[in-house]
């Protein structure tokens, strides 16, 4: 079971994805989330309806982290109380700003007691897929352990669509953030409604 904390455009893309390829998905939301859009709607009334944090975090052998960040102390406090011996938990989220907030992975690193914690999908931001209605973006980069649990995360993005590029140790993770943030620069230097994004290029 892969669970998706967050009722966010990328929550329910990778979400989608996944369940398209046979995988069960659970998705969390905070608490008071109203499914106003229209497919949060038609999913909470399938009959895999809406859970919360605490429910998916328990019954998920893989967690995404897909909230806003306004939300993630109630993701914090969920994870903290929870037995994470044998789960998985992927970071997807950015710093409001990286001149003030730290990268928010090793915000979760230093809280929870778990070794199991990586970096994927940042790149794309909660807006996905509205950052690239071409669907041009095909790679996402993920950090983390050497542990086993390493190869499911690649196989996991694979699965979603995405070439897995591995950025090395979750040391790295606020570089993954920084490569965020200078796309978002970028598009507001250049004062258009176009978004960036990187590419990787071996030479």
């Amino acid at each position: 079971m892969v669970g998706i904390l967050g009722g966010t455009r990328l929550a329910l893309t990778l979400g989608k994805s996944l369940s398209a390829r046979s995988v069960e998905i659970a998705y969390g939301v905070r608490k008071g989330f109203v499914p106003n859009d229209i497919e949060w709607k038609i999913l909470n009334m399938s009959s895999n309806p809406l859970k919360t944090f605490k429910e998916v975090i328990d019954c998920s052998e893989v967690i995404l982290i897909c909230c806003e960040n306004s939300y993630l102390e109630q993701v914090f406090d969920e994870l903290s109380n929870s037995d994470l011996s044998d789960k998985i938990v992927i970071d997807c989220t950015n710093s409001d700003d990286p001149k003030v907030f730290a990268c928010n992975t090793d915000f979760i690193k230093s809280i929870l007691g778990t070794p199991k914690i990586f970096k994927a999908f940042n790149n794309l931001g909660l807006d996905y897929p509205n950052s690239d209605p071409m669907g041009l973006v095909k790679e996402t980069y993920y950090c983390g352990p050497d542990i086993p649990e390493k190869l499911i995360v690649k196989q996991l993005i694979a699965k979603i669509g995405f070439k897995a590029i591995d950025a090395g140790q979750l040391e790295n993770a606020p570089l993954l953030e920084a490569m965020f943030h200078l796309r978002k620069a970028i598009s507001n230097t250049k004062n258009a409604c176009n978004d960036y994004h990187f590419k990787l290029i071996s030479v």
